[in-house]
Order: C-alpha cells, then structure tokens, then sequence
C-alpha cells in the first residue's frame, strides 16, 4: 500500500547507497595510490597495526584524508565493511598495475607508429636480481624530443642472446617493432656493443638502420679517466678531492667545521658583493652524489 517502504524499494535504495559509498572509497584509495606513485615513495611502513604511531605512507595518507573530509571519513577505514576496506597490499598492488598499464598506453598513443630509439642498460638491484631498464626516445608530436621509461625487465642471464630475447618480448608485449627502430644506445660492455656478438650486433643484423650511439654519460666517464691517468696535475686534483672527502666525512665534527668555515666564507663573499643571493643559490652539496652528469 505504500510504495516508499516496499520491502524493493527499502533493498534498492540500501544498494544504491552502498554502491556510492564503496565508489566513494575507492577513489580516495586511488587517489592515494596516484599521489605517492607520483611522489616516488614507499607504500608499507615497519608496523601497520592500529596501535602503530606511523603506518605507513598510504594508511597514513588515507586518515590524513579522511580527517579532512566527513564524507570520506565515514566510508573508510574503520567506517568500512570488514572486507571492503580496499586498503590490502593486493588491492594497492593491483591498483598500481593498472596505473603502470594506463601510463605505458598513453606513452605508446604518443609514440604511435612512428620512428624510435632505445636505450637500454642492465644492473643488479638489492636483491641480487639482474635487472634491464629500457627507454624509449623519439620525436612528438610538437616536434621536441622526449624520453620514456618503459619498463624494467629481470633477465636470468646477461649475454646479449638472452637479453635480445627479453628486448623482444617486451617489445612484442607492446607492439612494437624492430623495423621501427633507428637508433640504440648502451654502454661500453661486451655483451652490449660487441662487433660480431653483441646485442648491437644482433640488432643490426635484422635492420641496418638501427644505428648505434655509446652513452654519453659513459663516454664522459671515460674522457675523464683517461684524461686523469695521463695529466698528473688532474690526477692529483682527484687525489686531493677523494682524500678530503675520505677524512672530512668520516668525523661529524670535521664535518661541521668545514661548513662553519664555509658559511663564514659565504658571508663574507656576500658582504664584498662577490656572490650573489637567490632561490638555489649558495646551497650544500655533496661529492659523493652529484645532481647530475651532464
């Protein structure tokens, strides 16, 4: 007799209401997920326990969310279902695939069909796993030039046989083609730019317009070398820096004495009008991590 609480009507509304809410939830887990993809950071802490003072980057970030928003903060967390929480490693892992999938689809939507180079070099991580990192570089559509991690591919061997095969699943994964390619640039090993067996090689076998270039950065590092080992003036100079850096960095109060005396060389400098001040400028750095290597 009356239609507002048929038992239907009572189910449906409860249904839609929980599907807005699990909608709800979700975005603020992805939302989550995007901004510390984005950021580089870790997701898991030491102790995700409730009784945890800091529980990690995302549950962290998820209550820094919700307590800065009613409506989420009713549908998450501990206002969740006890299954529906979406904040488990496998839903976070799952969620970071599809973004990794999402984000190599628009690299090969700007790619296209058109002409490209690949950069590849190989490493071994933390966990003693051989790891290949390949980069596409091509031309856009604006006519700059730009780079694109693709992907890190763990290889079980390092010849150039085995990592040609894992080239080419990858790129078979993606639909990409040798026919395509115009360029490849590695480092200096063997098994990389080896005239008769290198990976180089086996390329250029199957097409001769891959041409190959060396890593600049490896090029450079070379340079340097060999410049060094021939002046002795050069050489000394490094010599003179790696000991310094050897006996200053291994004492915290060596370590504050030479900023102490730097600053007071900085000021000085500034008071003279012989340095300038600005955003960046006159900071500490270190030798032993450059910023860059260009």
């Amino acid at each position: 007799m009356k239609q507002n609480q048929h038992i239907q009507t009572v189910l449906e509304r409860q249904s839609k209401r929980s599907k807005n809410a699990y909608r709800l939830r979700l975005s603020a887990t992805v939302d989550c997920i995007r901004w510390i993809l984005r950021q580089g950071l870790a997701f898991r802490g030491h102790d995700e326990s409730k009784k945890s003072l800091n529980r990690g980057n995302f549950l962290e970030l998820l209550q820094f969310l919700a307590d800065h928003n009613a409506q989420i903060e009713g549908v998450v967390l501990e206002n969740a279902p006890g299954r529906m929480k979406l904040v488990a490693p496998p839903i976070q892992k799952d969620i970071i695939k599809a973004a990794a999938i999402e984000t190599t689809n628009k690299i090969m939507e700007e790619l296209g069909g058109d002409l490209f180079s690949v950069l590849v070099d190989e490493s071994r991580d933390v966990s003693c796993k051989e790891q290949m990192a390949v980069l596409l570089r091509y031309v856009s559509k604006q006519g700059s030039i730009v780079e694109r991690f693709l992907a890190v591919v763990h290889v079980k061997e390092t010849t150039s046989i085995s990592l040609k095969e894992s080239l080419e699943e990858l790129f078979c994964r993606h639909k990409l083609s040798f026919s395509r390619l115009r360029g490849q640039g590695y480092d200096g090993a063997s098994n990389m730019r080896g005239e008769f067996n290198g990976l180089k090689a086996l390329i250029l076998n199957e097409n001769s317009s891959a041409y190959y270039v060396h890593c600049f950065a490896h090029q450079l590092q070379l340079v340097l070398v060999a410049v060094a080992e021939k002046h002795k003036r050069i050489a000394t100079l490094f010599e003179d820096l790696s000991t310094a850096q050897n006996t200053v960095g291994v004492s915290c109060k060596r370590r504050d004495k030479l900023r102490e005396e730097r600053a007071a060389e900085v000021q000085e400098a500034l008071g003279n009008d012989e340095l300038s001040t600005g955003t960046g400028l006159n900071q500490e750095i270190g030798l032993a991590r450059p910023v860059e290597t260009r």
